[in-house]
């Protein structure tokens, strides 16, 4: 049979059980509330009618007396209206004792429990009723006989008195007392009947409560099997995923049953199987990619260093032990601040941990660390990459460290060429330049014109390369740190009114507009005026080539962020290629396609100008929209 079965059958049985107890119950009790009910009611109205009964009876008393005072159409009045309510009482007294209803639903039920067992004494009540019956009427006779002797006679008896006491008093008296034996009978009907009615319901209840506990109980000890029955089963299970997860994938679980507790440990076995020739397997596959993996690493002669999410090693390559010293070291329980003195390194891996990202636009500059080895100094270039996990969470930190000691040697001695070379450029161009001018200004008007424009493309040349040769010796200043920098507080609207005066002809000539604007919060900046002023020249002189005549448009604005301010210069020129926005602050790169009629060389002075006062430039551009370089300085204190 199917565990399922076995429970509904078994908890069925228990819940039709304690189905039938509450429906004996509350139909007992029902029964009860209703038969009590209509004895109570009953006998209440009784009660209710006897009194109006007495107190009609006595006004029916007091009217006759009226009458002996000699007002006898008012006493006859009185007398006749609490005649009418002395008989519609008892006929209320009489319908309630007659009342069928009330003995067929209730006396034999009442009487089986006991409510009405020796208290309700139902002769004894009609006794009564007859009694008042009998003497009420005997009362009206002996009303009607006085009323007829005093019509006949215009007087009432010549002693009214003793005719009062001896015909009307007894009656009067006698009915007047039976009402109140009656009234008495019913209050004590009530009284028990309320007694006897509260102990047979609070029996009833002690008898529900009894029967309900038994049906719990049954229903814990059948809970108890059942639970049994199906725990011991999931508990071996447990005990087996236990061994599985720790590792032990040969447990198998014993079944006796076929329901579906018996198929669920079928099925965990396979399972249990299965999982033991995939481990078998990927063993062997995680075993092969990770040698495969470790022989990449070592293979890599470029140092590579991994971290945890907590900033410790958690694996290192050969070429990283040796250029940080840790050959014969253990670095299981090292951080990066145990192997690295540049704290710049550690703190760019703690930004990226938290970040999720590494960080970008970090300058060459700022990621070369100085390695002291065998009494020689290195440098070495880091990047930081991110690993991910399962769910796309960072779960490691991957920093490569390249030696580019020679490289930065080959570009020192590339710089120390270029300056030297340029440096003896410049005196024979002055020399060269000094001739073509003499011969423009001599024998130009007595040469043909072809002889006339070969001196003017020679002085052109002349002058193009006496500029870049200047370019050279000055980007070669700044690269060596031999730039000298005369820094000042100065504010960024004097930038803007410099050059809006330095190219007033000029705009003016190609008819374009110029306008300048920064936020009320900005600050002096700390910066080399000359320098800086040769930088936004370069910037705005370059929107000058590029704008449109007429329709130009070039904005200077500046803007506070943090401890920097950002000067922008906008233009709506054609824009630059997103190939070229990478690489455009580098020497002697043009835009294919642009005539510039420069050295390639601006942007590059730019950068290192900017550099110099610890800021940075960049550009944003989309084909055909315009151009935005901006550059920030820092604020003065």
């Amino acid at each position: 049979m199917k565990l399922k079965n076995n429970i509904f059958i078994g908890y069925g049985i228990i819940c039709t059980l304690m189905a039938l107890v509450v429906a004996w119950a509350v139909l007992n009790l029902f029964s009860l509330r209703r038969a009590a009910g209509t004895i109570l009611l009953n006998n209440y109205r009784s009660v209710v009618a006897v009194e109006k009964m007495g107190d009609a009876l006595a006004r029916q008393d007091a009217g006759i007396l009226v009458m002996f005072l000699g007002d006898t159409e008012m006493g006859l009045t009185i007398f006749r209206e609490n005649e009418a309510a002395f008989l519609e009482q008892f006929g209320i007294v009489q319908a309630n004792m007659n009342d069928e209803i009330a003995r067929e639903r209730g006396a034999d039920f009442l009487e089986r429990f006991g409510i009405l067992k020796n208290d309700v004494n139902n002769e004894s009540a009609r006794d009564l009723i007859q009694s008042i019956d009998e003497g009420y009427r005997g009362y009206r006779r002996q009303f009607s006989a006085m009323t007829e002797r005093k019509d006949s006679g215009n007087n009432i008896s010549s002693s009214p008195l003793e005719l009062y006491q001896e015909s009307v008093l007894p009656l009067f008296l006698m009915v007047r007392d039976s009402c109140t034996r009656l009234r008495t009978l019913n209050e004590q009907t009530i009284l028990n009947a309320t007694v006897r009615t509260g102990d047979v319901a609070g029996r009833a209840i002690w008898s529900t409560v009894a029967a309900a506990i038994a049906g719990l109980i049954t229903v814990y000890i059948l809970s108890l099997l059942l639970a049994g029955r199906i725990t011991k089963p999931l508990y071996r299970l447990m005990d087996a995923a236990r061994k599985i997860s720790s590792g032990d994938y040969s447990v198998q679980v014993e079944s006796n049953t076929k329901d579906e507790l018996g198929k669920l440990t079928g099925e965990f076995n396979k399972m249990a199987q299965q999982l033991y020739h995939y481990r078998e397997i990927d063993i062997e596959k995680i075993i092969t990619e990770k040698n495969k993996n470790e022989g990449i690493i070592s293979s890599i002669d470029d140092g590579l260093v991994v971290f945890n999410t907590d900033m410790k090693v958690a694996s290192i390559n050969p070429a990283a032990r040796k250029v940080l010293g840790l050959e014969f070291m253990d670095v299981a329980k090292m951080e990066c601040a145990d192997i690295f003195q540049d704290g710049n390194v550690c703190e760019m891996i703690r930004k990226t941990i938290e970040t999720g990202a590494p960080q970008k636009d970090i300058p060459d500059e700022q990621r070369i660390i100085m390695m002291k080895r065998e009494g020689k100094t290195y440098q070495y270039m880091f990047s930081i990459t991110v690993t991910k996990g399962k769910n796309n969470d960072l779960s490691g930190i991957l920093l490569l460290l390249r030696d580019v000691t020679r490289m930065k040697e080959v570009e020192r001695l590339r710089n120390d060429f270029v300056m030297a070379a340029s440096h003896e450029l410049r005196t024979p161009l002055t020399s060269m330049g000094m001739s073509i001018d003499l011969l423009l200004e001599h024998v130009a008007p007595k040469l043909s014109d072809k002889d006339k424009d070969l001196i003017l493309t020679a002085h052109e040349e002349v002058r193009r390369m006496k500029a870049l040769t200047n370019d050279l010796l000055d980007l070669s200043k700044i690269e060596a740190g031999k730039i000298s920098l005369d820094l000042n507080n100065i504010k960024v609207q004097n930038f803007f009114d410099q050059i809006q005066e330095v190219f007033r002809k000029q705009i003016e000539m190609k008819k374009v507009a110029l306008t300048s604007s920064h936020s009320e919060n900005i600050a002096s900046v700390e910066a080399d005026e000359n320098k800086i002023m040769w930088v936004l020249s370069n910037l705005v002189s370059n929107a000058l080539r590029y704008v449109p005549q007429r329709d130009g448009y070039i904005k200077l604005s500046a803007d506070r962020v943090g401890q920097y301010v950002h000067v922008s210069v906008y233009d709506n020129g054609p824009g630059i290629p997103l190939e070229y926005q990478s690489k455009i602050f580098q020497k002697f790169v043009q835009i294919d396609g642009q005539e510039s009629g420069g050295t390639g060389l601006g942007l590059a002075i730019c950068k290192e100008i900017v550099r110099a006062h610890r800021g940075t430039i960049w550009v944003e551009s989309s084909p055909g929209n315009g151009s935005t370089f901006t550059f920030t300085l820092p604020v003065s204190e």
